[in-house]
């Protein structure tokens, strides 16, 4: 099995010259302010690591602006759509801008949970079963007839969530089936499709993988403990509702299970460089697969750098060989 691994430090004069990097943040959905904060720790981490970064929105100055000062690569700190669905890094390859991440085909199978979810069940990994339907199901055939099928077969509780997106929007526990239709409908707020899910009882796990040339490795596992006992937007965001434990308070069996799950799930989808896999630890040890991040967090309170440093490493180091490395790809 494979275990959870510190990130080997980098090699005295890693860099061989000044980089020069874009730091991609911001964007125009929900995750707006998530994603300044994360791309301003990443421009603020680089800078420490003797990179040049400039921090950038992605709007209609990027392409002109990266044609007239070129970057040696783009690190992505955008989330939700922007970020994460494909189409900004399908752009970036028709402009031959090296970035930090996965390719777009990877990432538009990641943003859709439900594909996701199937692809990787394909590939031996567990995770809890699921529906997932438009709206314009629901509307066509009857609301209430729909979900009473959907409770007759997934039972109770559930976890109602979109079929994309992230930082827990619209994310719901359903334990009542009469609280399941204002559920469904306030989740539809955030897309056409959600998905609803089993909900399984265990410890939330948050399982990064990185990636600095030799392959991808899982970094230790951290513990998500919130205070109401489900993860959603609130419990993530605001200061004092949940605990973390980095490394997670599991076996070692259990930490080298997780491990392998994630880079599994890094490996089938194909990602790359780095992602963060969101699991379930049930009280008999087995870990369930719940989505996966291509464009995680990276604020000082997001999961990503608790594991760096719980793998006892620099973000600052990381984030700049993994920029290194892809600008040296195209030289």
């Amino acid at each position: 099995m494979s275990e959870p691994t510190a990130v080997p430090a980098a090699e005295p004069g890693a860099v061989a010259h000044p980089l020069r990097a874009v730091v991609l943040a911001g964007g125009l959905n929900v995750e707006r302010e998530v994603s300044l904060s994360s791309g301003t720790q990443v421009a603020e981490e680089l800078a420490r690591a003797g990179v040049e970064a400039e921090l950038r929105d992605a709007d209609a100055e990027l392409l002109p602006g990266l044609a007239a000062a070129p970057a040696d690569a783009v690190f992505i700190a955008l989330h939700g759509a922007t970020g994460e669905d494909g189409a900004l890094r399908a752009v970036l390859d028709l402009a031959g801008v090296p970035y930090v991440g996965s390719p777009a085909a990877a990432c538009r199978l990641a943003w859709d949970k439900p594909a996701a979810k199937s692809v990787v069940r394909s590939a031996g990994v567990t995770t809890p079963d699921w529906v997932a339907l438009p709206h314009s199901t629901f509307r066509e055939l009857g609301a209430g007839a729909v979900l009473d099928l959907i409770v007759a077969r997934l039972g109770l509780p559930l976890m109602v969530k979109p079929a994309s997106g992230g930082s827990a929007l619209g994310v719901q526990k359903v334990s009542r089936v009469e609280d399941l239709p204002a559920a469904m409908v306030s989740c539809f707020a955030y897309g056409d499709t959600v998905m609803v899910e089993r909900y399984v009882d265990g410890v939330e796990v948050a399982l990064s993988v990185v990636d600095l040339g030799d392959g991808p490795e899982a970094l230790p596992a951290v513990e998500i403990a919130p205070e109401s006992g489900v993860f959603d937007y609130t419990a993530r965001y605001t200061p004092g509702l949940t605990e973390y434990h980095a490394p997670a308070r599991v076996s070692a069996e259990v930490a080298a299970r997780a491990a392998e799950l994630a880079v599994r799930v890094h490996e089938v989808l194909g990602l790359a460089d780095l992602s963060r896999t969101d699991a379930i630890v049930t009280p008999d040890g087995a870990v369930h697969f719940l989505e996966v991040n291509v464009s995680p967090g990276l604020t000082e309170t997001s999961m990503f750098p608790m594991a760096v440093e719980a793998a006892g490493s620099s973000l600052g180091d990381v984030l700049a060989r993994l920029l290194t490395r892809r600008a040296a790809t195209t030289r």
